[in-house]
């Protein structure tokens, strides 16, 4: 299948690569590892329908029983399934809980930096391109290897993560749950040009005008929908970390329910996590915020419960976020995670009275100085809600509001 990215001029790459922080070094890196899952990573050659023209593989546990879940993963660019399997700790817990892992990987014939094209509709509708490569490994895992077609789960990092949420909106009949991690919202781009306007600096839409580009994938479904965890680092200088905040909008949108979440906790490792619940009460959005962390996926090496993963290019050293996904989704029989809670501000009285907390109105230098914001390509963002708030200079004078310890949001004014 000819996909549109080979006709994008080397040039456009070569800038594609460098933004994404995915330079020889890591490609060097990524050719010369020995592939030291082989025996155990198997890869399954006809699968089904392959228009997307992608590579799978397979991870089964020996104790793998009857009816066992399926989480699906998705790598970043220059990436390959056996760099994302060695690294990101989902085998420990498919060993130790029984679930299956099956891995998509991209080929550089498709993608010159073996990206996922989440940002060609050719490749993310439903039963096109790789999106359907991506259904046809579901449905032979769950066939062949007796799984439980109702505990099917996507996962991936930055381009994984983008095509992990267009998965979840092309086939939310599919999946019951989801993971983003340093990725972008459904819909957000067209095109490859497109794609860097979302990863430098978001696209400010409306939650509603969020939601409908996850509708617009499945016109007439009702739900029920996928249960969403939204990771991201809020030093993430390559995928912006706005779109977590977008992200977050986008699902809780297509659930129904508003964005103000149910309760927040401190998980360590300075990560916060907001909850946002159903009307059961149910959490079904779950918005992770690293403090500090750059780009890739969250893992903390170690022999505890709650460790998981090896450090490396894109795998940072700071939470399990394995483990705290597997928590999220239920997937190992907690009926709800279990942090230490932090309450919520209360809910305001109206929509526009700001929450209780400290208010200051400075410049965007100040904010930053001061901690209240940080610096990603030459805009300051707030710290915690990661609200856009303009260009970092002396000159562009904003409001934000403390509505939770070491959490700052836009506000109109003090």
């Amino acid at each position: 299948m000819l996909h549109l990215t080979r006709r994008i001029p080397a040039r456009v790459w070569v800038a594609l690569t460098a933004v994404l922080g995915l330079g020889a070094a890591l490609l060097g890196t990524t050719a010369l590892a020995p592939r030291a899952e082989a025996a155990t990573l198997t890869q399954v050659s006809a699968f089904g329908s392959n228009p997307g023209n992608l590579n799978m593989y397979v991870y089964r546990p020996a104790t793998l029983p009857d009816n066992a879940p399926l989480v699906v993963l998705l790598h970043g660019c220059s990436q390959d399934a056996a760099t994302y399997h060695a690294h990101s700790g989902w085998a420990k817990y498919a060993d130790s809980l029984g679930f299956a892992l099956v891995y998509a990987e991209q080929k550089s014939a498709n993608n010159s930096s073996s990206c996922f094209n989440w940002f060609q509709k050719s490749d993310t509708a439903r039963g096109s391109g790789e999106a359907q490569s991506i259904r046809s490994m579901v449905d032979y895992a769950v066939r062949t290897y007796s799984l439980d077609e109702e505990r099917v789960y996507i996962s991936g990092l930055s381009a994984g993560g983008a095509m992990a949420s267009e998965m979840l909106a092309a086939y939310p009949d599919v999946f019951a749950g989801g993971s983003i991690v340093a990725g972008i919202p459904t819909g957000c781009a067209s095109s490859l040009l497109d794609a860097t306007t979302c990863m430098f600096s978001g696209r400010n839409l409306t939650p509603k005008q969020w939601g409908d580009l996850v509708r617009a994938k499945n016109p007439g479904w009702q739900g029920p929908w996928p249960r969403v965890a939204i990771w991201h680092g809020t030093a993430d200088a390559v995928v912006t970390p706005k779109n977590a905040q977008s992200s977050r909008d986008q699902w809780t949108n297509v659930w129904g329910i508003g964005q103000t979440p149910a309760r927040t906790a401190n998980l360590g490792a300075n990560t916060t996590v907001e909850y946002y619940q159903d009307s059961s009460g149910r959490d079904v959005v779950a918005r992770y915020l690293v403090s500090g962390m750059g780009h890739g996926t969250p893992v903390d090496p170690g022999s505890g419960t709650d460790q998981c993963g090896t450090a490396g290019a894109y795998f940072l050293d700071t939470i399990c976020s394995t483990y705290h996904t597997i928590q999220f989704w239920e997937l190992d029989g907690d009926p709800q995670p279990s942090p230490s809670p932090s309450p919520s501000p209360s809910p305001s009285p109206s929509p526009t009275t700001p929450p209780a907390g400290e208010c200051v109105t400075a410049n965007n230098y100040q904010h930053v100085a001061e901690g209240r914001a940080y610096v990603s390509y030459g805009y300051a963002y707030s710290v915690g809600g990661n609200d856009l708030l303009g260009l970092w200079n002396i000159y562009v004078i904003t409001s934000v509001q403390e509505t939770s310890p070491g959490y700052w949001e836009r506000v109109s004014g003090c």
